[in-house]
């Protein structure tokens, strides 16, 4: 057996040296651990980036789709409107037991009858279970959990937080008490939002791989975890609309090519009003222009209807300015703010408000250079459209308000019976046409006032030196202009002239009409107002004979209304800067009686100016009165639109005259009989006798009284009653 001799050293005197044998087995030892050391570290950097990445995730709420966010939405508006339903159905079997009331009064039926058809409206709009989200709702939605998540760590609270439910372990080790369960759960990989893998589809590399090497600490990582970032409730509100969701509407609408993109310069969050404005460069070859002309398309790519978008140029023809908002601006009706306005209008300088735009703004209208075309099919609105504008032209004392009427009910009697209309009377074209002609010498007249003081036209300084503005409205232009309608050529050659040439004269058109046909306003007429408003129409081709041919085909079409509302329509005015949508103030006379409070401060203000009808000289009645010898002033004799004796000629006596004439006759037709002076006075009241009864009359034309016969009384002295008819005849018709 061999021994092997070991020659002890100088320097240890033959003695191992123990710590140096203990230090070469721990390096042996760290030698062969050194691979596990390394995948052991690059699997805990890989813990750590995934846990940052979750943590991060969670307060950003990635883990929270929009489909999530809508059905938590939609499921708070179901019980909101389950509550409200009920409460709605309560009302309207209340309302229906009211409605059967006995011996209902008259008035009282017709405010149950709109009550009833309101609660009935409201109780099919629950029915129908609208639940539209739009895309503000679900941002706010987001922005408000994620508030909540903030919340919750900051205040070192979780449990009953919106949304945190949904991870509770992520939401411990948010908060750091979690311990390892929490930790394992956030490096735990996410399979839910992990794709799912094909194994089957899978390669397998069975060559052995390398190890690879510990990924080195970032210097702002931790050991201990990541660093989350301190909690802030002030974070901005993410854009209306990103670059790519406008650029895929475009896209879609057919307005840029699949291949181009826009550029957007400003995207600001959604406004506390529900709008927001976005600014961007179109690709280059498109423009603004080409963009209005495919507005429809272009708002249902972004989900919205085209009254909720409005786009303009921004400098320069490829750069758009788009506005959005999340509701209908036309949804609900507005008041006309003249009911709040106090003292005179300037129609000219200011213009007369009408109407509102999408963006809430009031249109007014100025009285100038413009003649007016305002159609729509029956129940459009355009009869109150027409009522703002006729309303703020009585409160313009510069202003000589004409009203022919194409139907026979009082819709515009209020205009009359204040004073302010200067001319009224109801479907007569023999009258209109005399009306046209009356114009249009006064235009000639006019002209030679315009010629002696310089000007090509008129201008405010020379209004009163011409006799203040002329304003013709025709309601119901058919009733006068529909083939084989008499003396229709001669009517439609004078108001083509007059559209045409007495706009610089100071003479305006505004020209009412439910048949938008070229039968009816032809394009010759039509093209010379330089105002036209389109409410509902059937069809683009009625659309076009009031906005013109190609206004269709560029996106104006009236017939496309989704809802159809009261008053909206297409409103296009150059000297208002107007080409859009646009809704008619609410301004109502049957059961408000607005019309009629406006007519009022109306007649106040000219009565001040000395300009209310009879206190000034109308050159257009003198020559009606000439022509025709009946005056239409202020609607004529009863103020009703039908013309007569010229009462604002006549004396005081003489109007006296007349009305116990009236007052007699009526007594008259009470009894069904002739009458006596004494019964007739003793009816008529306000101190009348039977000899001032008697004078009256007798000034009036009646002659003395004669013999009568009443029945049971025989024959008396009194007067005929068809006697004293015919005499009202003769001085109404004088």
């Amino acid at each position: 057996m061999a021994v092997e001799i070991t020659t002890p050293g100088p320097a240890d005197d033959g003695i191992v040296d123990a710590e140096v044998i203990e230090q070469t087995r721990l390096d042996r030892l760290k030698d062969a651990a050194a691979p596990h050391t390394a995948k052991a570290k690059a699997a805990f950097a890989d813990q750590k980036a995934r846990v940052a990445v979750r943590v991060s995730d969670w307060f950003k709420t990635a883990d929270v789709t929009d489909e999530h966010l809508a059905a938590e939405i939609e499921k708070k508006r179901r019980q909101e409107a389950k509550e409200e339903l009920g409460e709605a159905r309560a009302r309207l079997a209340r309302l229906r037991a009211q409605a059967k009331t006995p011996n209902l009064p008259k008035e009282a039926g017709a405010a149950l009858a709109v009550q009833l058809a309101s609660a009935e409206s409201q109780l099919h709009m629950l029915d129908a279970d609208h639940m539209k989200i739009s895309g503000r709702d679900l941002s706010k939605a987001r922005w408000a959990k994620k508030a909540g998540r903030l919340g919750a760590v900051a205040a070192g609270a979780y449990g009953m937080v919106n949304g945190i439910a949904m991870e509770p372990l992520l939401a411990l080790a948010a908060l750091g008490i979690g311990g390892p369960v929490g930790w394992w759960y956030l490096a735990h990989e996410d399979t839910a939002t992990k794709p799912a893998v094909d194994l089957a589809k899978t390669p397998v590399n069975m060559v052995k791989q390398p190890t690879a090497p510990a990924q080195e600490t970032t210097a702002d990582a931790s050991p201990y975890g990541p660093n989350l970032a301190e909690p802030r409730f002030d974070a901005p509100a993410p854009p209306a609309l990103d670059e790519e969701v406008l650029t895929e509407a475009l896209r879609q609408a057919g307005v840029i090519k699949p291949d181009a993109t826009v550029k957007v310069l400003s995207a600001p969050a959604w406004g506390e009003d529900g709008t927001a404005t976005t600014v961007f460069d179109l690709p280059a070859g498109v423009t603004v222009t080409a963009l209005v002309k495919k507005s429809e398309a272009f708002a249902g790519a972004l989900g919205r209807d085209l009254s909720m978008i409005d786009i303009t140029k921004a400098g320069t023809a490829s750069r758009a300015s788009l506005w959005m908002s999340d509701a209908d601006p036309f949804a609900d009706a507005r008041p006309s703010p003249l009911m709040d306005h106090t003292g005179s209008v300037d129609a000219w300088k200011d213009g007369i408000p009408v109407a509102w735009a999408k963006r809430g703004n009031a249109i007014a209208l100025p009285l100038k250079n413009s003649s007016f075309v305002i159609a729509g099919m029956t129940r459009s609105g355009k009869g109150v459209g027409a009522a703002n504008l006729v309303a703020g032209a009585g409160m313009d004392t510069r202003i000589n308000l004409r009203v022919v009427a194409g139907k026979s009910n009082g819709e515009w009697d209020p205009a009359a019976k204040a004073g302010v209309a200067a001319t009224y009377f109801k479907p007569n074209p023999a009258r209109l046409l005399a009306l046209l002609q009356a114009l249009k010498a006064d235009m000639d007249r006019r002209n030679r006032i315009l010629g002696d003081l310089g000007k090509s036209k008129v201008v405010p300084e020379c209004i009163d030196a011409v006799g203040g503005l002329e304003l013709l409205v025709i309601d119901e232009l058919a009733t006068f202009t529909r083939p084989d309608r008499p003396m229709r050529d001669e009517i439609l050659e004078a108001l083509i002239e007059l559209s045409a040439v007495a706009a610089g004269a100071g003479i305006l058109l505004v020209l009412i009409t439910q048949y938008p046909s070229v039968d009816v306003i032809p394009q010759a007429l039509a093209m010379n107002c330089g105002t036209r408003w389109a409410m509902r129409v059937d069809n683009a081709t009625q659309s076009n004979a009031i906005l013109g041919g190609g206004a269709s085909s560029s996106g104006r079409d009236a017939s496309k209304f989704d809802p159809p509302l009261p008053g909206l329509g297409w409103l296009v005015n150059p000297f208002a800067g107007v080409t859009d949508l646009a809704r008619s103030f609410d301004l109502d006379e049957d059961e408000r009686g607005e019309v009629t409070e406006l007519m009022g401060r109306a007649a106040r203000l000219r009565t001040d100016a000395r300009r209310l009808t009879g206190q000034w000289d109308d050159p257009i009645e003198a020559y009606l009165r000439k022509v025709t010898g009946l005056s239409s002033a202020a609607g004529g004799p009863d103020r009703n639109g039908m013309p007569g004796r010229d009462l604002v000629t006549m004396t005081a006596a003489q109007k006296a005259a007349r009305e116990a004439l009236v007052d007699a006759i009526d007594v008259m037709d009470e009894l069904d009989r002739d009458a006596q002076l004494e019964e007739m006075a003793a009816a008529i009241g306000r101190g009348m006798t039977a000899d001032r009864l008697g004078e009256l009359l007798r000034q009036a034309g009646a002659g003395p009284t004669g013999k009568i016969t009443i029945p049971d009384r025989g024959r008396v002295q009194g007067y005929r009653r068809e006697a004293l008819k015919a005499l009202l005849e003769r001085i109404d018709g004088a």
